[in-house]
C-alpha cells in the first residue's frame, strides 16, 4: 500500500504580511495565542505601537499568570543593530520582566547579545529570540511556525541570587513557586475559563482575567495573609478610579453577594484600586494546609465572578472607560 504524503513548503513572511507594522503586528496582536503557547505563558497583549518618549514600541502586554509586564519588538527581517538598540530603548521606558525580539533570523552576534543579556540581568528580565518561520502542504493555507532561538537561563539566576545571599527572598521563591504549581494543576481539573494555562510563578501573586483588560481577579500572599481582589491595574491612574467608583455604586448589591469581610480600597496615592476580599489563611501557610487554601480559592473565584456578572461588571467598567 502506497501512502502520499504532501510536501512540507515554505514561504516568505513578506508574502503573507507585506508591512510590519500595518500587517504582522496587528495579527500577532489579535493572535497571540501562537506566541503564548511558544514561550509557555498565558500572554495578553493590550497595545499596539505603544508610545515610548518620541519612538513606537511594536506591542506591549502582561503575562496574565504573574501579572509581569512583558514586550514585543517585531522585524520582518534579518536581525539589526538598529533594532537591539530599540530594544533597549524601549525596555529603559517600560521597564518590563520580559522582552520578546521576532526576526525572520538572527546574526551571530545579535543571538549572542541576547545570551549575554540574559546572563548579566537579574531574575526579573528574560529576554526572548524568536524566528518566524511560514509554512504549508501543497495548496493548503499557510501556517505561522515560530522557533525559539534564545532564551534566558532562569536556573542559573536563581543559583546567582542564593549565592548573593538572597537567602529570605530564596524561601519565599521556592514557597511561591511550589504553592502555584499544585495549585494550576487543582484548577486545571475544574476545566473552568478564567484558569490561567501559563506556568507557575515565583510571586506571591497570580493574576486571572475578566473580560476587561487590567481589570483582574488576583490571588495575593501578602503580609498580612492570603487574600483574593479585584484589581484595577491599567497604568491609567484615572481609568483605575473611574472603574473602582463605578463598582463602588453598587456596594450593597456586592457587601450582600460577598460577605461583610469584604474591604473597599481606592489605595489613596497609589495608581490601582481594589476590592479585597481576605481569606483565614497567613502569608505562607504549610503544605498541610494548601487542599484547603486551593478549595477556598477556587470557591470565591466562582462567588467573585457570579457576584460581578450580577452586577454586569463589564458594561460597568466599558462606562466607566467612556468618560472624559
Amino acid at each position: 500500500m502506497t501512502i502520499e504524503l504532501g510536501r512540507l513548503a515554505t514561504v516568505t513572511p513578506q508574502e503573507v504580511w507585506p508591512h510590519e507594522a500595518h500587517d504582522f503586528t496587528p495579527w500577532l496582536l489579535a493572535n497571540v495565542d501562537v506566541l503564548s503557547d511558544l514561550l509557555g505563558m498565558d500572554l495578553e497583549l493590550t497595545a499596539a505601537e505603544h508610545p515610548v518618549g518620541n519612538f513606537r514600541l511594536d506591542l506591549i502586554g502582561h503575562d496574565t499568570t504573574t501579572g509581569e509586564r512583558v514586550i514585543v519588538e517585531n522585524q520582518l527581517a534579518t536581525s539589526d543593530h538598529t533594532h537591539l538598540g530599540q530594544i533597549i530603548t524601549y525596555a529603559a521606558g517600560t521597564d518590563p520582566t520580559t522582552i520578546v525580539w521576532i526576526t525572520t533570523g538572527f546574526r551571530p552576534e545579535h543571538r549572542a547579545a541576547i545570551d549575554w543579556l540574559n546572563e548579566r540581568t537579574d531574575e526579573n528580565t528574560r529576554v526572548f529570540g524568536v524566528v518566524i518561520h511560514v509554512v504549508r502542504i501543497g495548496e493548503s493555507p499557510v501556517a505561522p511556525n515560530f522557533e525559539l532561538v534564545a532564551q534566558p537561563n532562569d536556573w542559573e539566576k536563581t543559583v546567582r541570587q542564593v549565592a548573593a545571599g538572597s537567602a529570605a527572598v530564596s524561601e519565599q521563591a521556592v514557597f511561591y513557586t511550589a504553592f502555584w504549581e499544585q495549585f494550576l494543576l487543582a484548577a486545571r481539573e475544574t476545566r473552568e475559563s478564567w484558569v490561567p494555562r501559563g506556568r507557575t510563578t515565583r510571586s506571591g501573586w497570580m493574576d486571572t482575567r475578566t473580560g476587561v483588560v487590567d481589570a483582574n481577579v488576583t490571588m495575593w500572599f501578602q503580609k498580612r495573609g492570603l487574600s483574593l481582589q479585584v484589581y484595577f491595574g491599567s497604568n491609567d491612574e484615572a481609568l483605575n478610579s473611574r472603574r473602582y467608583e463605578a463598582l463602588l455604586s453598587r456596594r450593597d448589591q456586592l457587601d450582600v453577594l460577598l460577605g461583610a469581610d469584604v474591604e473597599w480600597d481606592p489605595m489613596p496615592g497609589r495608581k490601582a484600586s481594589r476590592l479585597v476580599i481576605p481569606s483565614p489563611f497567613p502569608a505562607m501557610p504549610d503544605e498541610a494546609q494548601w487542599p484547603a487554601v486551593n478549595a477556598w480559592l477556587i470557591d470565591h473565584q466562582r462567588r467573585v465572578r457570579a457576584a460581578l456578572e450580577s452586577v454586569g461588571f463589564e458594561s460597568l467598567m466599558e462606562q466607566a472607560g467612556e468618560n472624559p
